[in-house]
């Protein structure tokens, strides 16, 4: 299995499925009432504070700190 890395690495248009979250149970669950769970398809619009990511569609910014718990595996590295 591939190492995991921090979604804030992706650049611009990198699609990646996340494969870890860390943190404390209520930003972790914060998280995953918006769609960022173990298993989710997400791609990064744009890098930076705020971070936005897209999840199913939908655009969202989150600020650098919050992303950083969300350990991705790059699409071009999934099985």
């Amino acid at each position: 299995m591939h190492p995991l890395m921090p979604i804030s690495s992706l650049i611009p248009g990198q699609k990646a499925e996340v494969g870890q979250l860390a943190g404390r149970d209520a930003e972790i669950r914060r998280l995953q009432e918006l769609g960022l769970r173990v298993g989710a398809k997400v791609e990064m619009v744009s890098p930076g504070s705020p971070c936005v990511v897209r999840i199913d569609g939908k655009s969202y910014a989150f600020r650098a700190t919050e992303l950083i718990r969300v350990l991705t595996r790059p699409a071009d590295q999934t099985c």
